[in-house]
C-alpha cells in the first residue's frame, strides 16, 4: 500500500518542534510499525489504515508517559494530520517518505 515504508515526522507540540522516524506496513486495513525519537524506538499499537487514511497510537516515556494517538492522511510522498495528546489536547504533524 502508499503508506508502507519509512517516514519522518515532525510533530508541533508545546515543547516545540520534535522529530521522529515510523516504519509503517499495512495489512488488510491493519497498520503495523515502529516509531522512534531521541534514540528510542517502540512499537505502534490500535493501527488502521482505510484508502488514504491512517490512525495509530504509540506510548512515550520521554519527556512523561503518555500515549500519542495520530489521526492522518497519505498523499504521496507526504503525510499531514493531528496528534492528540490527551488532556494537553491536538497537535499537527506532517511526514515525508525517508
Amino acid at each position: 500500500m502508499a503508506v508502507d515504508g519509512n517516514w519522518n515526522l515532525v510533530m508541533s507540540t508545546p515543547m516545540g518542534e520534535r522529530k521522529a522516524t515510523l516504519n509503517l506496513k499495512s495489512t488488510g486495513g491493519t497498520l503495523t510499525g515502529t516509531q522512534g525519537a531521541d534514540g528510542n524506538s517502540t512499537e505502534i499499537f490500535d493501527g488502521t489504515a482505510n484508502g488514504d487514511d491512517l490512525t495509530w497510537k504509540v506510548s512515550i516515556t520521554n519527556p512523561m508517559p503518555l500515549t500519542l494517538e495520530f489521526s492522518g492522511k497519505v498523499a504521496g510522498d507526504s503525510m499531514s494530520g493531528e496528534m492528540g495528546i490527551g488532556p494537553m489536547g491536538s497537535f499537527s504533524f506532517t511526514g515525508t517518505r525517508a
